[in-house]
């Protein structure tokens, strides 16, 4: 595999954010649970705190999967005065974008960094090398339709972890799918995507072809 490119991998990260702003995210799941909703998300409470805990947890997760407003193909990352590549905190994922430079390498992250596991080496002695990255941004940047799946994900954990009423969970599943629905519905009217790549006038296409190999690899 190593000479097709790296393997997509989950990088944990914690961008600085503002609590206030996940608030009337927080008291939506609260009142799907039949709680109370609070003015301001106080940690002593164990409800507020299993709440915003889950939305959390649930928007790095969701934000992992890859969509169009978080998602970058050909990324160019250079490389700092010691040749290295110094992967931001807020990656959730990143590989090397199938091109010809990129061919003999295979990449992961070690200690914050890019590193090169076909050539054993933290070095990348070209000026630029491209990638294809997914970012966790901060609530105020996530579409609507992004974060009511969310939060309605978080509601069905919440739920099953406070709660634990079977009708309640049924109910607030269907009502995470019909989110999810509307989430991919939006994301697939933005990425604008056919099966000839990105629309005529870009530079350059993201479409890749079924690759046998890799299925086999797997």
């Amino acid at each position: 595999m190593g000479t097709f490119g790296s393997l997509f991998f989950i990088y944990m990260a914690f961008p600085t954010t503002n609590a206030t702003q996940e608030l009337p995210a927080v008291n939506e799941i609260l009142a799907s649970v039949g709680q109370a909703p609070v003015t301001t998300l106080d940690q002593t409470n164990p409800d507020v705190a299993i709440a915003y805990n889950t939305l959390q947890q649930v928007t790095r997760e969701v934000q992992a999967e890859g969509w169009s407003f978080n998602t970058e193909y050909h990324y160019e990352m250079a490389p700092d005065s010691n040749d290295e590549i110094l992967v931001p905190n807020n990656v959730l994922q990143i590989d090397l974008t199938e091109n010809a430079s990129n061919m003999e390498r295979d990449a992961v992250i070690r200690n914050g960094k890019l590193y090169d596991r076909f050539n054993h080496t933290f070095k990348f002695t070209d000026s630029t090398v491209e990638v294809d990255i997914i970012w966790q941004f901060d609530w105020i940047d996530i579409p609507k339709p992004i974060q009511h799946f969310i939060t309605a994900r978080a509601a069905t954990l919440v739920s099953s972890r406070i709660v634990g009423d079977a009708n309640q969970y049924q109910i607030l599943q269907q009502q995470e799918a019909y989110t999810r629905s509307l989430a991919m519905e939006y994301d697939t009217r933005q990425q604008d995507l056919t099966f000839f790549g990105v629309p005529e006038g870009q530079a350059k296409s993201t479409y890749q072809s079924f690759q046998p190999f890799k299925a086999l690899y797997r």
